[in-house]
């Protein structure tokens, strides 16, 4: 008896030679699941289908490709990753299935390989959205991330509390062009700032535009999902003028949004309520690793909250918060830990992939008159 992995494919073919198409109108009839993203293929970035984690499908040529055969009417692909978010359901999902069921069929993604198929190791990976229209983190949204710097005693104390009131979210903005930056490339420690810090997030893209979505009705919103992280500058203001909390300072620098390595559409993934796991290290120690059973808020609650101040529009990005284990924290290492120059942090969720990116600390110091953030060693040290 055949089985049902064996039956799917079986299935999909005489459907292809019986209609002479590849209409794939729902997860059940792709053959092959895929991912998103944004690749330099020869000097020039494009939009790219992702396989099996290794393989990166140029989508303009693929299409062509499968158009050319003759059993799709033509259809224009999307010059960017927004422009591909924006038209997901509104007939390009159809679309990418039934490239990826022509791919596999052909068994272009095995033997013969197209020239518009690359090996990951032979393409520059970019950040899959170049740039996102804003990008919202929720602070303080895993228990274990409560109070990482006081002594046992206050620690329980401060999560108990938490559980017994965990309040509304606090969502704050991250800057995209210039904070946004992809798989492979540096985190900038800015000149003389010394306690740079580091946090892995899901990042959830939007898919459709939201304004007072319920929780109970935000996944119709979702596009998908890839890993983020927040990286955070715990060296403060200097003295003197306004003494709040500066967070733009703490997490709006250049560089301090890595984002990818690419996106896997809601469909592939699933609930990440029920399946999250996300870890960080840095060299190789292991620094975080959590699950979604130590958010504070759902992601849905999160995507509610977030819609009730401003819309959400197609390629937005609302990460969910980090755990325990950041640098500044010393509930787990016992003391405080930063960045170093020459570094590697790697930062991974199952299901999505790792985002890797160096650690590189500006050398030379800013030349101006001084209205500019100064070194931590000029006021605290």
């Amino acid at each position: 008896m055949l089985s049902k992995k064996s039956i799917r494919p079986l299935l999909a073919f005489l459907l292809f030679i019986s209609t002479n198409s590849l209409l794939a109108q729902s997860i059940d009839d792709i053959l092959a699941p895929f991912k998103v993203g944004t690749f330099a293929i020869n000097g020039e970035a494009r939009v790219g289908l992702v396989y099996r984690d290794s393989l990166i499908v140029e989508l303009d040529a693929a299409n062509a490709a499968l158009e050319k055969a003759g059993s799709v009417p033509a259809l224009p692909m999307p010059a960017n990753m927004i422009q591909l978010i924006e038209r997901y359901e509104y007939g390009l999902k159809r679309r990418l299935y039934e490239i990826t069921n022509h791919l596999v069929l052909n068994n272009l993604l095995d033997d013969g390989q197209p020239a518009w198929v690359h090996g990951l190791d032979s393409v520059d990976t970019l950040p899959p959205i170049m740039y996102p229209g804003k990008i919202m983190n929720a602070a303080v949204n895993f228990y274990t991330h409560v109070n990482e710097t006081g002594t046992a005693e206050e620690i329980a104390a401060a999560r108990r509390e938490r559980r017994e009131n965990r309040g509304a979210p606090y969502l704050f903005l991250k800057p995209t062009r210039g904070a946004v930056i992809g798989d492979g490339d540096s985190v900038v420690i800015p000149y003389g700032r010394n306690q740079t810090d580091w946090e892995v997030e899901l990042g959830t893209v939007i898919g459709t535009t939201a304004k007072y979505v319920s929780a109970d009705n935000a996944w119709d919103h979702i596009f998908g999902f890839m890993v983020t992280m927040d990286i955070s500058d715990r060296g403060g203001r200097p003295p003197g003028g306004f003494q709040g909390v500066d967070w733009f300072v703490g997490k709006g620098h250049d560089t301090f949004a890595p984002m990818g390595p690419w996106i896997v559409p809601k469909e592939f993934f699933g609930d990440p309520m029920e399946n999250l796991r996300q870890t960080l290290d840095v060299g190789d120690q292991r620094m975080q690793e959590s699950t979604a059973g130590d958010m504070i808020h759902s992601l849905y609650e999160l995507m509610e909250y977030a819609s009730s101040l401003i819309t959400l529009y197609p390629g937005d990005v609302l990460n969910n918060g980090t755990s325990g284990g950041v640098g500044m924290g010393t509930s787990v290492r016992g003391e405080q830990r930063f960045l170093q120059d020459g570094e590697v942090i790697e930062a991974s969720i199952d299901g999505i992939g790792k985002l890797r990116v160096n650690v590189s600390a500006e050398k030379s110091r800013p030349q101006g008159t001084g209205a500019q953030l100064p070194p931590v060693n000029s006021y605290r040290e």
